[in-house]
C-alpha cells in the first residue's frame, strides 16, 4: 500500500470528480434560481469596479481598424520607401506613431461631437424651449382653421383635449409633492453622468495600452485556446471568433461611417430648404440611421412632427423634408449601404427584422444597434452546424434543392412537379422521382 502511486486516470478517481462535479452544479443552479438577486447584485459590484477596464477594451476594439490601417497602409509603406531596415525598434517607433495618431483622431472626433453639441444643438433646443409658446399658438391658430372646416371632428378634438387636461392637471397634483425626490433623482444622475465619464477617461488611457499590445492579447488567448482544446477544436474557436470579430467590426464600422455620410447629407438638404433647426434634424436622423432598419422611421417620425410644430402655416415644408427623407433613405438602402457594409451580416431582410425586435425588446436601444451582427454570429453557427450534420448524411447543403421536396426515400429526392405547384395542377403526379442524391450531388458541384 505504501508503495501503491495514486493515478489520476483511476476509474475510481473519476466517478468520484464526476459526482463532485454533479454536486457541485446541482448547488450553483439552485443557489442561481432561488438566490439570483444576490448573484446580481454581487455581478453589479464587480462590474462597476472593471467598467473602466470594459471601456479599455471597447475602445481599444473600435479603433484597432484604424491603427491597423495607419499601420499597413501609411507607415510601413512610408519605411520601405525611406529604406528604413525592419527592427524591433522601427517597429516600437512605429506602433507609437500609429497610436498617438490614431488617438489623436478619436479626441477630434469626440470635440467636433462636444462643439456640434455645444454650437449647433443645446442653442437648437434652447430656442424651441424659449419659443415653445409661440410654436403652441402658431399650432392652435393652424387647429382653429382647420377644425372650423369640419365641426363634428373640432368636437372630438375639444373632447380630447379637455379628459387629457384634466389627466395632466391631476398628474400635476400628484407630481408637484415629489419635487424633492425629483431634485434627488436629478442629482443621483449628475453624479453618474460625471462617473460615466471619469471611466471613459480611465478607459480611454487603458485602451491606449491595449492597442500597444493588442498581439501579445492575441497570442495569449490563442495560447489558452490550444492549451484548453484539442487542436481541431481550437482552431474552430479560432475561425469563430475571427468571424465573429469581422461580422461586428464590419457592420458596427460601416454602420457608423454610413451614418456619419447620411448625417452631413441630411444637413446640406435641409439647409438648402431652409427646413428649421437643419442641424439638431441631421443629428437626429443621422444617429437613428445607426440602427437597421427602423432607425431611419424613429429619425424621421419625430423631425416631421417638430418641423410641423415649429412652422404649421405652412406644411409644405414638412412635406418637403418628407419627400426628402424618403429619397435620402432610398438612396442608403440602396446605393450607400450596401457599398460601405456589402454582406458583412449575411442575413436575409426577415431575419434582419426579426434580430432587431428580438433583441431590441431584451435590451432597448443598444441591441437593435448590436442584434444583427449578434445575430448573425448565431444564425452562421447554426448553419454550420446543420451543413456538417447533412454532409454526414450524404444529403446536399443548398436549400434550393428542398424548396420543392416531397419525400426522401433510399432512391434519393423526390420532388414536387412544376405542374402540381400550377393553378389547377394534378397532385397525382407530386411522387414523380426528379433526381438522386448523386444528380443532386452532381448538380451542386456544377454549380460550384
Amino acid at each position: 500500500m505504501a508503495g501503491m502511486k495514486f493515478k489520476i486516470n483511476n476509474k475510481y478517481f473519476r466517478w468520484g470528480l464526476t459526482a463532485f462535479l454533479v454536486v457541485a452544479a446541482s448547488i450553483l443552479f439552485y443557489y442561481f434560481m432561488f438566490h439570483s438577486s444576490n448573484i446580481k447584485s454581487g455581478i453589479k459590484v464587480i462590474t462597476d469596479i472593471l467598467m473602466p477596464v470594459v471601456w479599455g477594451f471597447a475602445i481599444a476594439y473600435l479603433l484597432t481598424p484604424i491603427l491597423n490601417f495607419a499601420e499597413r497602409k501609411i507607415l510601413y509603406p512610408l519605411c520601405e520607401k525611406c529604406r528604413i531596415k525592419e527592427s524591433k525598434r522601427r517597429n516600437t517607433v512605429l506602433r507609437g506613431i500609429g497610436i498617438l495618431t490614431t488617438a489623436c483622431l478619436f479626441i477630434a472626433l469626440i470635440y467636433l461631437l462636444f462643439y456640434m453639441l455645444l454650437s449647433q444643438i443645446v442653442p437648437s433646443v434652447q430656442n424651441i424651449i424659449f419659443n415653445f409658446d409661440t410654436y403652441i399658438g402658431n399650432f392652435t391658430k393652424w387647429l382653429n382653421k382647420s377644425l372650423e372646416v369640419n365641426p363634428e371632428f373640432g368636437d372630438y378634438i375639444v373632447k380630447t383635449v379637455n379628459k387629457y387636461s384634466n389627466e395632466l392637471e391631476k398628474w400635476l397634483n400628484d407630481f408637484l409633492p415629489n419635487t424633492i425626490q425629483l431634485i434627488k433623482t436629478v442629482s443621483l444622475s449628475v453624479i453618474s453622468v460625471f462617473g460615466f465619464l471619469w471611466d471613459f477617461i480611465i478607459g480611454f488611457i487603458i485602451s491606449i495600452y491595449v492597442l500597444s499590445s493588442k498581439e501579445k492579447f492575441a497570442g495569449q488567448a490563442k495560447k489558452m485556446a490550444y492549451a484548453i482544446f484539442e487542436q481541431d477544436t481550437a482552431n474552430t474557436v479560432i475561425r469563430n471568433f475571427r468571424f465573429t470579430h469581422k461580422t461586428f467590426i464590419g457592420f458596427l464600422g460601416g454602420k457608423i461611417v454610413d451614418s456619419i455620410i447620411i448625417g452631413i447629407l441630411c444637413f446640406i438638404g435641409t439647409t438648402i430648404m431652409h427646413t428649421p433647426y437643419a442641424a439638431l434634424v441631421s443629428v437626429v436622423i443621422g444617429v437613428t440611421n445607426i440602427i437597421p432598419f427602423f432607425g431611419p422611421y424613429l429619425g424621421a417620425i419625430p423631425s416631421t412632427i417638430l418641423i410641423f410644430i415649429v412652422d404649421p402655416i405652412h406644411p409644405l415644408n414638412c412635406l418637403y423634408f418628407v419627400i426628402f427623407i424618403l429619397i435620402l433613405q432610398q438612396f442608403d438602402g440602396n446605393f450607400l449601404g450596401p457599398k460601405i457594409l456589402g454582406n458583412s451580416t449575411g442575413l436575409s431582410g426577415f431575419w434582419v427584422i426579426f434580430a432587431i425586435t428580438l433583441f431590441g425588446g431584451l435590451f432597448g436601444v443598444v441591441g437593435m444597434i448590436i442584434g444583427v451582427p449578434f445575430f448573425a454570429v448565431i444564425y452562421a453557427a447554426v448553419k454550420s452546424v446543420i451543413n456538417s450534420m447533412l454532409q454526414k448524411k450524404d444529403m446536399p447543403v443548398e436549400s434550393k434543392k428542398y424548396e420543392r421536396l416531397e419525400f426522401v426515400d433510399t432512391e434519393g429526392f423526390h420532388n414536387i412537379p412544376e405542374e402540381a405547384k400550377q393553378p389547377g395542377g394534378k397532385r397525382k403526379v407530386a411522387k414523380i422521382k426528379e433526381s438522386t442524391f448523386e444528380k443532386a450531388e452532381e448538380d451542386g458541384k456544377e454549380q460550384k
